[in-house]
């Protein structure tokens, strides 16, 4: 791993010149921080009333590829959905913060902002711990207008950027940004550019992108290609692997937790190690992170091994940030790079 480290060591200097598009669904991440020491009793209810004494929004899925390539410093253009509501604009807020470029966003009235609210309650000892969710999302079929103006926009999008991160989040069928029709331009979008690079995370339908490099972990992967074949089986994640890049006509990565991850092109696979992350850990948006360095380092011109170990890196930096959606400097990165020389 030290030629890889090094490799991209070599080129982190150039992150800021990346132009890279963010394509698909967008969340708002809601944090509500609540001291329990302020608890009262709902006179209405009789039930206890919590009492939120801070409020915390970033932006989700692909808004969190969106901060981990902003935090890198990369150029960024975002293509998604969001509402004509609170959220919505909390959305367009967070991603605008960090300077990424939004005038692809489509917002409507018809639709809510997919919205991931997270309780964070205050322990004995001081640590937050999060209650149950709360999410807002559509649960109708995404109208043919606003597929058609996603699709509009990300052409757009594409030819005044380096590269594509795709962002599949929902497992319900044409419900959000990346619907059949949309997988459809994607592929025939990435046949029309081939100098531009198109990687995909998707938590469902990773089997059904085509001339797209696909990324998903192993649980996705063995849902998508031999459900009930065992996740600690190496040979089933090789044998399905395989298969998921010779049906995608591409290259897939598939990420392996704390045994790395697993990268499968035409010439065989290439086994990557994980970094080492201690302390406190919190896993929400590992797999964006990765992404985001992974896309990173393709338009940075490492092979995809070597790019694929830059998003590894990036996602270890990240699940040690808990209780916001992490994100990696540069010179974190560097730092971490480091240990492998």
């Amino acid at each position: 791993m030290r030629e890889r480290a090094e490799a991209i060591l070599r080129v982190l200097g150039d992150v800021s010149s990346r132009k890279i598009t963010v394509f698909g669904d967008f969340c708002l991440d809601k944090y509500l921080y609540i001291d329990p020491d302020k608890d009262e009793l709902s006179v209405e209810t009789g039930l206890t009333a919590y009492q939120v004494v801070e409020t915390r929004c970033f932006p989700g899925a692909g808004g969190t590829v969106t901060n981990n390539l902003r935090a890198l410093g990369a150029q960024v253009r975002c293509v998604g959905l969001l509402g004509d509501d609170g959220e919505g604009y909390d959305l367009l807020q967070a991603l605008e913060r960090v300077g990424a470029d939004t005038a692809g966003m489509v917002k409507t009235a018809e639709r809510p902002t997919n919205t991931y609210t997270k309780p964070m309650r205050r322990q004995p000892d001081g640590a937050w711990r999060e209650m149950n969710r709360l999410d807002m999302r559509s649960f109708a079929a995404l109208p043919p207008p606003l597929e058609k103006k996603l699709i509009d926009n990300l052409s757009q999008a594409v030819a005044q950027t380096m590269g594509v991160v795709i962002v599949d989040q929902y497992i319900e069928r044409n419900y959000a940004a990346v619907t059949d029709g949309v997988r459809q331009a994607l592929s025939r979008l990435a046949r029309e550019n081939p100098d531009r690079f198109f990687y995909v995370d998707s938590r469902r339908f990773v089997a059904e992108f085509r001339d797209i490099i696909t990324k998903c972990n192993e649980a996705e992967l063995l849902s998508a290609m031999e459900p009930g074949a065992d996740a600690d089986d190496r040979s089933a994640i090789l044998r399905n692997g395989r298969m998921l890049r010779e049906k995608g006509g591409n290259a897939a990565v598939v990420t392996l937790g704390a045994q790395g991850a697993c990268v499968f092109e035409a010439g065989g696979e290439t086994w990557l190690p994980a970094f080492r992350a201690e302390g406190p850990l919190d896993i929400v948006g590992a797999g964006d992170a990765t992404s985001a360095g992974t896309l990173l380092g393709l338009t940075l011109g490492l092979p995809l091994p070597t790019a694929a170990l830059l998003g590894g890196c990036t996602s270890s930096i990240t699940i040690q940030q808990v209780g916001v959606t992490g994100t990696a400097t540069v010179s974190q990165v560097a730092e971490r790079l480091h240990t492998l020389l």
